[in-house]
């Protein structure tokens, strides 16, 4: 069976060999990277992994009108390792699946879910805690502090990636989810949340975020880490976003997303260390990724030099940890006629 992922990347050569080794161990046979107008040697980082066979990688210059994600699986669209794989998953390098049923591959959620033509994994967000320099760290060993399964908002706290079979129902690939679907293909769909459950149709055509307000976790979740340390954030933003133009990496979305509320350590029973000690240990990759992470902390002092970003720095110093509204406040977002009376008010 062949699981393809397909990643987009600009500038993210320090994360790079985490994601890869953890997704190998997670199960996925092929890796399809695209990446575009790189400063920091990602691009050299994806040609030497190409040639150990660990990926193939496509350039995706710009620009890009509609923006890089969206140029990006449009060739991927068209490429073998996408028209030949039995699933396809899209996802970023801030996302880890974490299967958490049998040996927590994704051979073994398929496995228990062998009705399923498309699996929703939700985000699970992971919050800053705290954390200000940037440090060549594993991610999912640093930032272990997460929003609770049950968020009542935001919305966007819940959005999802989609695990599909590739099976022609779907004949392009999205964001979040596959699109064109095939409207003779749709009454056969069998889609699941990451707890099993089946969804009703409307998520065959066009949704992209799960229910708010119960958990859409059990078997599998994607752990979501959009923030990491505030230095990061800022090199963030200064990248761009894949999909949007017009950026938007600015504190209202730290708030939405700094969620540090429980612990979850999941993710680290599937050990994929010496995966990783092996792509560090290769004589071209490791200098390569120590370059990226020195690129990394130059690029923050160059930036720290203005006084914009000198502004969101010291802006995001001062957010606390996301408060998780109770059900109340929540409806009183989308019923603004509830209206919220808290105590002392």
């Amino acid at each position: 069976m062949r699981i393809t992922a397909v990643l987009c990347v600009r500038n993210e050569g320090a994360f790079l060999l985490e994601w890869l080794a953890h997704h190998r161990a997670c199960g996925i046979t092929d890796v399809l990277v695209l990446s575009n107008d790189c400063e920091d040697g990602t691009d050299a980082m994806l040609d030497r992994l190409e040639a150990l066979g660990w990926l193939v990688h496509l350039r995706n210059p710009g620009p890009h009108p509609e923006g890089p994600q969206w140029s990006a699986l449009k060739q991927a669209d068209r490429h073998p390792l996408v028209r030949e794989a039995d699933w396809v998953l899209p996802l970023d390098i801030d996302e880890f699946v974490n299967v958490q049923v049998g040996d927590r591959t994704i051979s073994a959620l398929l496995a228990a879910l062998p009705e399923a033509t498309a699996i929703t994994l939700t985000w699970r967000l992971f919050g800053n805690a705290g954390v200000v320099r940037y440090a060549d760290a594993p991610v999912t060993e640093t930032f272990t502090r997460a929003a609770p399964e049950v968020l009542h908002w935001p919305w966007r706290a819940y959005l999802f990636k989609t695990l599909v079979r590739n099976d022609g129902s779907y004949r392009k690939l999205g964001v979040h989810r596959p699109r064109a679907p095939d409207d003779d293909r749709m009454a056969a769909q069998h889609w699941v949340d990451g707890a099993g459950r089946k969804l009703p149709a409307s998520f065959h055509r066009g949704r992209i975020f799960s229910d708010v307000g119960r958990s859409p976790y059990g078997l599998v979740q994607l752990n979501h880490y959009p923030l990491g340390a505030v230095e990061s954030f800022l090199l963030k933003r200064d990248r761009g976003r894949g999909v949007h133009a017009d950026g938007g990496l600015d504190v209202g979305y730290w708030v939405e997303r700094n969620f540090s509320t429980v612990e979850d350590r999941s993710i680290l029973a599937l050990d994929s260390r010496p995966l990783r000690a092996s792509l560090h240990a290769d004589a071209v990759l490791g200098p390569l990724h120590r370059a990226a992470v020195d690129w990394r902390h130059a690029r923050f002092r160059t930036l720290m030099q203005q006084d914009a970003w000198r502004s969101l720095y010291g802006q995001l110093l001062m957010a606390g940890p996301t408060r998780v509204l109770a059900r109340e406040e929540a409806e009183s977002i989308w019923k603004p006629h509830i209206g919220v009376h808290r105590a002392g008010a």
